[in-house]
């Protein structure tokens, strides 16, 4: 039987979250209902919501859900009804990235998660009124009361874990927790240059302070940003409003550069000055997203003695391996994502948009 929800359902491009009725289908064998708990609001909802992506609306956004299971399909094996989870990305399990452990890069990814608001037979998970609404958003649409949540979205955390806390770590934490361990890994001395202090560099900045690295270089024009960054480990700030971000890099640096950047801001101009800082045999790890078509000139000479530039989804994770080590370091304070999150009522998430987007909040979380 289907289940009748509160959503913050999207109109059409630009028109922000209203909330409404919609109904839910029955779980298939592989899917599970969840009573939304907490989720937290990502840049990626705001640019599908605002029309940057060809997601089909009106439509269900939401990919940083944590809720307590409800009900299972037939076949789920990860989860149990009564059992809290958190919710990210899904993909097939089927293809060779994910079969090699990496599903964040797998060959249905675009459609399941992003761009196709549907199951992947094309049929939907939420309708209003007997019309079908964009829905299976990164496989759990988790703006609403309840959610229908593919099993592969899913991690099981303990029954006391506090899950209005944990909500991020679906995507903006360990995307950027990621793109240090499980790109840059970072050897003992190694520097690193965050460029954008907002929740996914800040959580690589305290990624990269659980690593060997002794140089960790924060950058934003925000200074109560820059300050943070210092707070969360970083051992070196840039204001690019006042200061050249190269030679600043190189000045940190002893002039050779940065072993490793993070770059989060999603400008071509910023990831552009961010490449150009990196050290021989370095690696840029791009995380932002630009407009699609967007392009970052690059002079292959200065490529050529060993330097990368690596685009990253989702921190390159394996959920069920990143997500419990993520939740065991929440609560030994030893990354404390507290410091990035601001509470807010289902209700206000209009509230919760605006003041992201004028950066009064790095982190907002709904709670439900």
């Amino acid at each position: 039987m289907t289940t009748t929800t509160a959503a913050a359902v999207v109109e059409s491009a630009g028109a922000g979250f209203a909330l409404t009725e919609v109904e839910l289908a029955e779980p298939r064998p592989d899917e599970v209902l969840v009573r939304m708990v907490a989720a937290g609001v990502c840049h990626t909802d705001l640019g599908v919501a605002a029309g940057a992506l060809p997601f089909p609306l009106p439509g269900v956004l939401g990919h940083e859900g944590a809720g307590v299971v409800e009900a299972v399909g037939s076949s789920v094996t990860r989860v149990s009804p009564g059992d809290q989870v958190l919710m990210s990305f899904t993909s097939c399990g089927r293809c060779a990235n994910c079969r090699d452990g990496h599903p964040a890069y797998c060959a249905t990814w675009l459609p399941l998660n992003l761009l196709g608001g549907a199951r992947a037979d094309g049929s939907a998970t939420v309708t209003r009124g007997g019309a079908d609404l964009g829905g299976h958003f990164f496989g759990q649409s988790s703006f609403a009361r309840h959610a229908l949540v593919d099993e592969r979205s899913l991690v099981k955390v303990p029954a006391d874990a506090p899950l209005e806390l944990l909500a991020p770590l679906g995507c903006g934490v360990q995307t950027g927790a990621g793109a240090v361990w499980n790109v840059l890994k970072p050897r003992p001395g190694s520097s690193i240059v965050v460029t954008g202090a907002g929740a996914v560099g800040l959580s690589a900045v305290m990624a990269a302070r659980l690593t060997p690295a002794t140089r960790i270089i924060a950058v934003d024009r925000v200074p109560a940003r820059l300050e943070l960054a210092r707070e969360l480990g970083a051992t070196h700030t840039v204001d690019t409003t006042s200061a050249d971000l190269a030679a600043a890099v190189a000045e940190l640096t002893d002039g050779t550069g940065a072993d490793g950047v993070v770059e989060t801001t999603g400008s071509t101009e910023v990831a552009g000055a961010a490449v150009g800082t990196l050290a021989v045999r370095g690696t840029a790890v791009l995380v932002g997203a630009p407009a699609f078509g967007a392009t970052v000139p690059v002079d292959v000479n200065f490529m050529l003695p060993g330097r990368s530039v690596v685009g990253l989804t989702l921190g390159d994770s394996e959920i069920e391996a990143l997500v419990p080590v993520l939740v065991s370091l929440v609560a030994s304070g030893r990354m404390p994502v507290d410091r990035l999150i601001r509470h807010y009522t289902f209700e206000e998430i209009q509230r919760a948009v605006a003041d992201v987007v004028s950066g009064d909040t790095i982190k907002p979380v709904l709670r439900f």
